[in-house]
């Protein structure tokens, strides 16, 4: 798997899981209609079933997802929640990458 084809389907991922946690929110706290609770529970089995695709130990693939998860959810306080990421968001996000890098791209016949 190329890098980018990785970080896409960790972006992606990323995506189902918060849709999934969000659509909920919205119901309990917006008042936005059960059915979307639906939605809610498929996305959440897509994400599921998108963490199996990668090729690497679990526990690696956890690690390096976070990371992702943490900078696709700054993308989505922007995008979706309309709130302007300040530089703190931005420069978190960015060390968070540079984490993922590491753990998903390090060689891995180097020892410590």
């Amino acid at each position: 798997m190329t890098p980018i084809q990785t970080l896409s389907l960790y972006a992606l991922t990323a995506c189902a899981e918060i849709i999934g946690c969000y659509l909920p929110y919205l119901w309990l706290k917006k008042s936005a209609s059960p059915w979307w609770l639906i939605v809610a529970a498929a996305s959440l089995g897509l994400f599921a079933w998108l963490l199996t695709l990668h090729p690497h130990p679990a526990g690696r693939v956890y690690a390096a997802y976070g990371g992702v998860y943490i900078v696709i959810s700054v993308l989505w306080l922007w995008l979706v929640d309309g709130v302007l990421p300040d530089r703190w968001d931005l420069v978190g996000a960015s060390l968070v990458l540079a984490g993922v890098a590491v753990i998903y791209f390090a060689p891995r016949n180097v020892s410590l």
